[in-house]
């Protein structure tokens, strides 16, 4: 395995998509991997290689270090899963206290599965959005979790992969943020014009933001993000002035 490459859970959205832009700013080579596992707004799985072919047109000093995308059926996990990603079924919280979006196993199958393909393509860096500061009660997202398996799949595969998620501590404010850092307003705008994030697959409506229905729990968050870090570049630009 190398240090200088990288694969990243790259799912079509506003999270992964700044994640692939932060591991194309570190690493010499990176790969993505995308899963089908039957999810409602599986257009984000078409959203992925427009996002690809847009980062490598605007991004030159990225484009060389943009490599193989991999797509994986995991149908079998929306035919066991009983959840409003996989099922028409109202997003609400569940008896458990959970959100009825959580997945169970999603992402500890969505990182057994990259690792396998990180065992076969030599490399030693996986990176995923998971987050705990925009938590929504995945107990998967937890950076306690990400550590767990990181061990799990180095004793399992007796390699040493590390595994990265460069916004575990950050708000979704400064997630946007964090993508005009890596890519100035041309990441920001792929952001929004590309990607896709709403559960309800709703590519319809363009708001400020991007496309959704405005009203799931992930549109809400994208959305109070994006105001969020509109109005803290609008205090810092306002402070430079001074």
């Amino acid at each position: 395995m190398t240090d200088q490459r990288a694969l990243v859970l790259f799912s079509g959205g506003q999270d992964s998509t700044t994640c692939l832009a932060w591991a194309l700013d570190r690493f010499e080579m990176v790969e993505t991997v995308g899963f089908d596992y039957g999810q409602r707004h599986a257009v984000e799985l078409d959203c992925r290689p427009k996002i690809r072919a847009e980062i490598e047109a605007r991004f030159e000093n990225w484009s060389p270090g943009l490599g193989q995308d991999h797509l994986i059926d995991l149908q079998v996990l929306g035919q066991i899963s009983d959840t409003s990603l996989t099922r028409e079924i109202e997003i609400e919280m569940g008896e458990t206290g959970l959100p009825t979006t959580f997945v169970p196993g999603r992402n500890l199958l969505f990182l057994t599965f990259a690792a396998a393909i990180a065992y076969r393509r030599g490399i030693k860096h996986i990176v995923g959005g998971m987050c705990e500061t925009d938590f929504s009660g995945y107990p998967d997202c937890r950076d306690e979790t990400i550590k767990a398996m990181q061990l799990a799949l180095n004793l399992g595969m007796a390699k040493s992969f590390v595994l990265h998620t460069p916004l575990m501590w950050i708000d979704k404010g400064e997630t946007w943020q964090l993508a005009s850092d890596l890519g100035d307003d041309a990441l920001v705008q792929i952001i929004i014009e590309d990607t896709h994030t709403c559960y309800l697959a709703d590519r319809s409506n363009r708001l400020p933001w991007g496309y959704g229905c405005g009203e799931c729990p992930a549109c809400e968050l994208r959305s109070n993000g994006y105001t969020i870090y509109l109005r803290r570049r609008a205090m810092v630009a306002a402070s430079n002035k001074l």
